[in-house]
């Protein structure tokens, strides 16, 4: 616990730094264009298919009715942007996630090494290779997981629940493996792993709580829809920042575990020097060989 909470403030106040701050726009950057390209082009054919798609359910039909009853009929101009943009938020979380575990870890990750672990031995126990194959294999079952449960998203108290729980997973999946990349090899990685599985599959869920943050711009409702081309970009950004202190909060957790899990093992296999009495001028045998008998004593002496 102590270690958890250590790390925690740390990660927080390493949030303040000019390097952390300015390594947050480029993935901000690229999101931004990403999103405003595709929206450009997608967004008014993703409406068109998502009104057609209400208007020809009849309990949709129905409920239009119930609605202009009570008054309230002007919910039905929002209601398919809402829907397309509630669809859209997941991809942007998985992709915001990824660029900055591409872009942004292995720089936070450097950051906290050289002010705190400088003395850490890297023994680059992941490449690069297996780090992409190792998210991408992390993000395919975050999403399997994500389809499977978007029936539970119904139920209220679920929604509060699954998707926080689903992208602490994929964050700490992610953020642990780049995070030791560098400094542990395959078997020290393992062991952390195993060791503190339940406080990084922790931070990983606090932080994935901390990422619903950007669902208060998304509950604006109509004036999100109005105010979208403003307010997609400070989303993503808060979206950056939530996955940039997740980076730096596993990093200090997990360097720290991986120099105290080194120090065990030094301090494990370490023996004490072997003490050998020193051999006498002129002895000739080894210490490992008994002295030879002194000779018997002659008959009559």
């Amino acid at each position: 616990m102590n270690l958890l909470l250590d790390s925690f403030w740390r990660a927080a106040a390493y949030c303040l730094h000019p390097r952390v701050i300015a390594l947050s726009f480029l993935p901000l950057v690229i999101m931004v264009a990403l999103a405003l390209g595709l929206g450009y082009f997608y967004w008014e054919p993703a409406l068109d298919g998502m009104r057609a798609l209400l208007e020809s359910s009849a309990w949709v039909t129905r409920l239009w009715g119930w609605l202009e009853g009570m008054g309230v009929g002007n919910l039905k101009t929002v209601l398919a942007p809402l829907i397309v943009i509630f669809i859209v938020t997941p991809v942007i979380v998985v992709l915001s996630l990824l660029i900055v575990a591409m872009l942004m870890t292995p720089a936070l990750v450097a950051l906290v090494a050289q002010r705190r672990f400088a003395q850490l031995e890297r023994k680059k126990g992941g490449s690069l290779i297996v780090s992409i194959f190792w998210s991408l294999g992390s993000t395919l079952l975050a999403a399997i997981a994500l389809v499977i449960s978007l029936p539970l998203w119904l139920v209220p108290p679920l929604i509060l629940v699954l998707p926080p729980l689903i992208w602490g997973w994929l964050t700490y999946r992610v953020m642990t493996f780049d995070v030791l990349a560098e400094h542990a090899s395959k078997a020290e990685r393992v062991e952390i792993f195993r060791r503190h599985r339940g406080q990084l599959l922790g931070i990983g869920i606090l932080t994935g709580y901390l990422g619903a943050a950007p669902s208060i711009v998304w509950a604006s409702g109509v004036f999100f829809v109005v105010m979208a081309p403003f307010l997609v970009p400070v989303a993503i950004w808060i979206y950056t920042l939530v996955f940039a202190f997740s980076s730096l909060w596993f990093a200090h957790y997990a360097l720290a575990a991986l120099e105290r899990l080194r120090l065990e093992s030094a301090s494990a296999t370490t023996v004490g020097p072997e003490i050998v009495e020193p051999l006498a001028l002129g002895d000739d045998f080894s210490p490992q060989q008994p002295a030879p008998a002194p000779p018997a004593a002659l008959p009559g002496a």
